[in-house]
């Protein structure tokens, strides 16, 4: 008896050394959950209603090995069943969902939740403190910088550009003549190659794949951003340098930024010889905005401002000179703003990435969406034949302007799927929010659910079905500001929405022109991909055949 009691004694010797890590480590997260769920963020996050959590981890199980397509189909679960403000926890941090318009006026149209969320980060190594990311006074001095050169008569001078790489597409198009393909591989080649030439002045010459090798890297950045969000162990840093994802990372980049530098050293160099040759630039950006100036021959300028600009001729102003962001940048550094080169190159690589991918997919869910409902096919094309006629003329600012029901499908395309369908914000100060007896902790981050808020039964009538009548002026005037918001709303909404809608509709008004797009699926065969992006994990697969008349 003795001898046992001594052979116990020396095992639990043995045992109690190896169980005391797991003790301790049990009794600290015990008390850090117990900190966690004490915390005033806790308190006042928990009363707002959301799914189950789990100690520690919160919601984050929920999302363990799903796709993009089971978390998309997750959210839009959630997204039923918590109709205007809902919670969720990713270990301690709390994310509360908006869909409410009145509630998402309180963040969207404030000067003071500016924030971008913590994650935007992810951002930082490829668009550095460009416009979508910075805060605070470096945000609201490149924003006014920055606004003038998406002016309306800075746009017109980008419709040649529009109609010459709309027309190259249409080419590229013909060999698909008959078959089902993915018709966003060429919308996202044509995106990069017209933002290539307006943003940056550079021209595809010839066979040149500059465009498609920065396409194809601004995707996989895309994939790359994406899974740093949703995998924990790549939100580290530390870890994430490890990794091999990291080197790919690092290989992209230098794809996409060795074009802009490349093209920014050229851009400054031609400028710097223009100025030493005493050839000054004109017109200048102030006088474009202004209008003016009034070309009455090849080589007089009589000076005086127009009234009504609705009289531009909009080729004047393309000839004389096509104004590309990047010029703008330079030139006003130029002339005295505090722009450095870095800045710049941040803001062109920013300008690069919210103009190519939102584009691009809004673009090919128009198309796909015209496929499916003839009818309304039919009726752009009659629309476009009244505006054309049988002429193969390019089309002008002012015929963008007689696309009333061309402009509806677009619109109504970008309500049913939102290029970029959620938007994140972080808040330092407490909400209270309109629609519901909720306030939204100092601490948490926002996210406005962009998808859902489109698809409400409350602001639109049968959501769910492909309806451009929802955007006739009888139905919007009423209808709340902040219940469509493809290009955010408020202070921080997208500069680059006319340029955006102004390109949209002279591609794809040139697609239409040239080609019947077909398709033998539905809505409901499209497999949606929640990324940075979203867009159709199935492929945007349509036919196109020729038109006869």
């Amino acid at each position: 008896m003795a001898t046992q009691q001594i052979v116990e004694g020396a095992q639990m010797g043995y045992v109690f050394p190896l169980m005391l890590p797991l003790i301790t480590a049990s009794v600290v997260l015990s008390l850090f959950y117990y900190w966690m769920q004490n915390r005033r963020i806790a308190k006042l996050g928990n009363l707002i209603p959301g799914p189950p959590t789990l100690p520690l981890l919160g919601n984050a199980h929920i999302v363990i090995g799903k796709n993009h397509n089971e978390i998309m189909e997750l959210a839009l679960k959630l997204g039923k069943k918590y109709t205007n403000v809902a919670r969720v926890w990713i270990g301690p941090k709390l994310v509360v969902i908006l869909t409410n318009p009145s509630d998402i006026e309180i963040i969207l149209n404030s000067n003071v939740y500016i924030q971008k969320s913590d994650e935007y980060r992810f951002f930082k190594p490829w668009l550095g403190n460009g416009l979508l990311i910075s805060n605070g006074d470096h945000w609201r001095s490149h924003r006014k910088l920055i606004a003038p050169a998406f002016h309306q008569n800075v746009l017109k001078s980008f419709v040649g550009t529009f109609n010459s790489n709309s027309l190259n597409v249409v080419k590229r198009m013909e060999k698909e003549v008959g078959k089902v393909f993915d018709i966003h591989d060429y919308m996202s080649e044509t995106t990069v190659d017209i933002l290539l030439e307006t943003a940056m002045g550079h021209k595809r010459m010839g066979e040149n794949d500059d465009g498609f090798k920065y396409a194809m890297a601004v995707m996989k950045m895309c994939d790359i951003l994406h899974a740093r969000h949703l995998k924990a162990y790549l939100r580290f840093d530390s870890v994430f340098n490890l990794t091999n994802v990291k080197k790919q990372q690092e290989k992209l980049l230098s794809i996409i930024h060795g074009l802009t530098k490349r093209v920014i050293k050229e851009k400054k160099a031609l400028y710097e010889k223009n100025l030493s040759e005493g050839n000054v630039p004109s017109p200048s950006l102030a006088e474009i905005i202004a209008d003016d100036y009034v070309e009455k021959t090849p080589t007089k300028k009589v000076e005086g401002l127009r009234d009504d600009l609705d009289d531009i001729d909009e080729n004047d102003v393309g000839e004389k000179r096509r104004l590309a962001f990047l010029d703008l940048m330079i030139e006003a550094a130029k002339n005295g703003a505090n722009l450095s080169d870095d800045e710049i190159k941040e803001e062109v690589d920013t300008i690069m990435f919210e103009g190519h991918d939102t584009t691009a997919a809004g673009s090919s869910f128009a198309l796909c969406l015209m496929a499916i409902h003839q009818d309304v096919q039919a009726r752009v094309y009659k629309e476009l034949k009244s505006i054309f006629g049988d002429s193969s003329r390019e089309c002008t600012f002012a015929d963008t302007m007689e696309m009333k029901y061309l402009e509806r499908v677009i619109l109504e395309s970008l309500r049913m799927y939102p290029p970029v369908p959620i938007i994140a914000r972080k808040i330092n100060e407490d909400v209270q929010l309109a629609s519901e007896n909720y306030v939204l902790p100092a601490g948490c981050t926002v996210v406005i659910g962009t998808f859902k808020v489109h698809r409400r039964e409350d602001i639109y009538p049968n959501p769910e079905v492909f309806n451009p009548d929802n955007f006739l002026p009888e139905r919007t005037q009423n209808r709340h500001y902040y219940s469509f918001i493809p290009f955010s709303a408020g202070p921080r909404s997208c500069v680059g929405r006319k340029y955006a809608m102004i390109k949209l509709k002279i591609l794809i008004s040139t697609i239409l022109r040239n080609y019947r797009v077909k398709s033998d699926l539905k809505e409901s065969d499209f497999r949606l991909q929640g990324d940075i992006i979203l867009k159709r994990s199935d492929g945007f697969r349509i036919e196109i055949e020729p038109r006869v008349g």
